[in-house]
């Protein structure tokens, strides 16, 4: 019988992939620590198991990459009747649908140092983390990887721009930055909120010809109150958003004509992109600093089309990585906001170590944990509320003890490793 050329009498080798670490002597450094503290430090982190490399390394190197941090955002918004860009881009890039943002104290600050640090914040204290990185090392900030490798890096926020000491913090990310009241020039500047549409006409001009680049954006449209009086974008949208019928409260309409001031944005933003030929040579990821807690529970409940269960229902969210022309993909791994900066690093191929981090790259095979305030926490099997002690099985299967002081554990870790990175500027310590 004959041969099908086609068909190969052996498998093909299944292609390894490496750790996503770096060169560090962690035996060396432990050597060389003069403090207990920094030789613990050093021990944890040599212990830990490193995320691999995957399919997913390296798919976006080179590309110009804009980060939008969209003010109280949630998937619940999008549709295709209200949102077209924003449905376009969560249907044709990568979805993540079981991914949440935690709310921590400090808020809109705490969702950015988390997102821009890949770390939890300390004490649970946002604003204290944030303005603890002023003068440190923030070495994996991605400003900072980014910067390192040419890129000509930008950040950017609609609101006052030494608000929270982002004039500080941002700059020390890696990061050219401009504010209201220190460069970027809004027609409105006084209005509350300030448009997310303006942001993008008054900033782009800054980096359309500095390729390649990374943008940072903080927007602000969508902040609250969710009524039409007090919020100008609320009632600047209120016409349209109307218009359409949707037939949810005032509120929640309110809430909508909020955000589509960021809908407008971010066409606008796609627009410009396109004119100058660069749009499919340019990633975007959006996600959010914190889900719009200003509704009440039936509010969000009315948005989302179905019932929320507390505490952890509450901070299920949004995250869209897209690039025109790629492949749209819906990813339901478990994840949340801690894990959007490895992630986006090992997509832009960049030099990582994924032990440094308190968040993991989705897209590696790790065990997904969403830490959330107070200590709870939620995995594919389990849910925790610390406070008194309740596990929740979600697969209908028994949850060991032994189980829930692992994960308890890796926590627990997780919080102090955090803590002390920012304590004894760390990263400083390893790349100083």
């Amino acid at each position: 019988q004959g041969v099908d050329p086609g068909v190969s009498g052996e498998q093909q080798p299944q292609k390894v992939y490496e750790d996503n670490v770096m060169d560090i002597d962690f035996d060396a450094l432990m050597s060389a620590a003069r403090k207990d503290s920094t030789k613990k430090m050093h021990t944890y982190f040599r212990s830990l198991t490193p995320t691999k490399q995957n399919e997913k390394t390296g798919m976006f190197k080179g590309c110009n990459l804009i980060w939008v941090t969209a003010e109280s955002f949630s998937p619940y918004l999008i549709s295709e009747k209200l949102t077209p860009t924003l449905y376009k881009m969560q249907n044709e890039g990568f979805n993540f649908t079981n991914y949440y943002s935690p709310l921590w104290s400090g808020s809109t600050l705490a969702g950015e140092f988390v997102l821009c640090t890949g770390l939890l914040p300390k004490n649970q204290d946002g604003i204290r983390s944030f303005k603890a990185t002023i003068g440190k090392n923030m070495y994996f900030c991605m400003g900072n990887q980014l910067r390192r490798q040419g890129y000509n890096t930008f950040a950017f926020h609609n609101n006052t721009y030494n608000y929270y000491e982002r004039n500080k913090t941002h700059p020390n990310m890696g990061y050219t930055y401009y504010g209201v009241g220190n460069g970027l020039k809004l027609e409105h500047p006084k209005w509350w909120p300030q448009s997310d549409l303006e942001l993008m006409d008054a900033s782009t001009g800054y980096y359309l010809d500095k390729e390649p680049c990374h943008i940072y954006y903080m927007t602000v449209s969508g902040h609250c109150n969710y009524t039409y009086t007090g919020n100008r974008m609320a009632s600047r949208n209120r016409k349209y958003v109307e218009g359409l019928n949707l037939g949810y409260s005032e509120n929640v309409t309110a809430y909508l004509s909020c955000n589509y001031e960021l809908e407008r944005g971010m066409a606008r933003l796609m627009e410009l992109l396109e004119e100058r030929g660069i749009a499919e040579n340019t990633v975007i990821v959006l996600t959010t600093d914190h889900y719009p807690y200003e509704l009440s529970l039936a509010q969000l409940e009315e948005l989302a089309g179905t019932s929320i269960s507390e505490p952890f229902g509450v901070y299920k969210s949004g995250l869209i990585i897209y690039k025109p022309g790629m492949q749209a993909e819906a990813v339901d791994t478990l994840c949340s906001s801690v894990d959007v900066l490895p992630t986006v690093s090992n997509l832009m191929g960049l030099e990582y170590d994924s032990r440094l981090m308190s968040g993991k790259d989705i897209f590696s095979e790790h065990e997904s944990i969403v830490i959330c305030p107070n200590r709870n926490w939620i995995t594919d099997k389990a849910t925790y509320i610390a406070n008194s002690k309740t596990v929740t099985s979600l697969t209908g299967e028994d949850i060991s003890q032994e189980y829930v002081d692992r994960i308890k554990a890796i926590v627990n870790n997780s919080f102090s490793a955090s803590q002390q990175i920012l304590d004894s500027n760390y990263y400083n310590i390893l790349f100083g």
